[in-house]
């Protein structure tokens, strides 16, 4: 099903010929998240890509950040000679890229040469858990909530500094502020403007506590489509901070203060639209049941760098505590609205996470929950931070420990994907090891 602001093979042939559409972005998402792909002139992608596909080195599944070859994986590395799989375009994904004139973006699936999917591609690793809802009647609604840090100096200008001494976009806490966070009106009405024009369906902007924090909020729509829209804004936000000569992270957590989250809300519909949640309120229960039973060992899908544990801070408004409550933002999970709009918001991720292992993650969880029939355990009414629930793990290291041993990780994604998955996490903790901090520097360096 094509997502609301999409383009139609034959309305995107028609554009093409008439010299609206020039360029084709064929994007593949990597591990991290990240667009990664191919610029195709319209012609060639009309006729050729779209028919055939195209196709790209196997190294995208196996880079850490730094884009450096790795070892381990069993998908790809020197052994194996960095082979090409398939992308193969999702017609259903042609939208608008609304910062650059005559251009248009497409999502593709990896896929092995035999046709069979490249498991550990986010998005076909989302897919699988999707395919599981469908086998019972039931299809994810996902709209996902991220933050980001706006600073007043380009990327340029911040890479050179080493990212020390940076202008925050706002001097004070912006949280709800509609005179505060008009100082940023030209980069924030350029968003807007983008995503409009993308056909990315904006609900509210505001600002957010840390300084120059932001938060867009999507609308909600079907778990691939919402996935690929989330992936599209983070973009976006990265091209109209460029293009205003501002700078924008997505790190989950910046400095001492308050982190960039990325709250995820979920629902399902049946077969014939209607909500699941409020026909059948039981489901809600074992969903929510199952986040709670299986969030530690399925932490690394919420929280993959080192940099994401630094967020879960008490009192910070990230959670510490894995809790559910009713309208209750101290708790993991928040179980909020009415009628069809009842759903829960799983608030551990933070915006630096990948938002295909996220939505598949929730997905999993929920289905442990309903098959295993678990009890709900009583809400928190209270802080949750305070009461006496079990914790998030600390660190990556932990949590990779959880996800190599989960049972409900290696049932739901397969042992490839979990393998794949932790030695990603392995590459991440052996790039921090050797890394020098400026903590290091100031505490070292002549005190020690």
């Amino acid at each position: 099903m094509a997502a609301t602001g999409t383009i139609a093979a034959d309305e995107l042939r028609r554009r093409v010929d008439a010299g609206e559409v020039h360029t084709v972005l064929l994007v593949f998402v990597d591990l991290q998240g990240r667009l990664q792909g191919k610029r195709c002139s319209g012609r060639y992608f009309v006729d050729e890509v779209l028919v055939h596909g195209s196709s790209a080195c196997d190294y995208l599944l196996a880079v850490n950040v730094e884009m450096e070859p790795q070892t381990g994986f069993a998908l790809s590395g020197w052994e194996q000679g960095y082979g090409d799989f398939a992308l193969v375009p999702d017609p259903a994904t042609v939208r608008p890229a609304g910062w650059r004139d005559g251009t248009v973006v497409c999502f593709a699936d990896a896929v092995h040469r035999d046709g069979t999917p490249v498991a550990p591609s986010p998005r076909q690793v989302l897919r699988r858990q999707l395919d599981r809802l469908a086998a019972r009647g039931w299809t994810a609604r996902v709209a996902t909530e991220l933050e980001f840090i706006v600073h007043r100096e380009s990327y340029d200008e911040a890479w050179r500094r080493g990212y020390r001494d940076l202008t925050p976009g706002n001097r004070y806490n912006v949280d709800y502020s509609m005179f505060g966070s008009a100082e940023l009106d030209p980069f924030l009405d350029r968003l807007i403007r983008v995503l409009h024009a993308s056909g990315i369906g904006v609900e509210t902007v505001k600002g957010e506590a840390n300084l120059g924090q932001h938060e867009v909020n999507l609308r909600h729509q079907e778990a691939l489509a919402a996935a690929d829209a989330h992936a599209f804004y983070k973009h976006a936000v990265k091209e109209a901070a460029r293009a205003e000569g501002l700078s924008a992270t997505f790190m989950a957590k910046w400095n001492k203060r308050e982190g960039n989250s990325c709250h995820v809300h979920f629902s399902l519909v049946d077969a014939d639209g209607r909500p699941v949640f409020q026909t059948r309120p039981e489901l809600l229960d074992r969903f929510v049941a199952g986040q709670l039973a299986a969030q530690r060992e399925l932490l690394l899908a919420f929280a993959p760098n080192v940099n994401s544990y630094k967020r879960y801070t008490a009192g910070s408004f990230a959670p510490t505590a894995i809790a559910w409550g009713e309208d209750n933002r101290t708790c993991a999970v928040r179980v909020l609205g009415s009628g069809a709009g009842r759903r829960f918001e799983n608030r551990v991720a933070g915006a630096d996470v990948n938002p295909y292992l996220l939505v598949a993650a929730v997905v999993a969880a929920g289905l442990h929950g309903v098959d295993g029939n678990l009890p709900l355990p009583p809400a928190e009414t209270s802080n949750a931070y305070l009461a006496d629930h079990e914790r998030l793990p600390a660190g990556l290291g932990e949590a990779v420990g959880l996800f190599r041993a989960s049972r409900v990780a290696t049932e739901a994604f397969g042992a490839d994907v979990v393998a794949h998955y932790v030695r990603a996490a392995e590459v991440e903790l052996a790039d921090f090891s050797r890394a020098v901090t400026d903590w290091e520097k100031f505490r070292g360096y002549e005190r020690l």
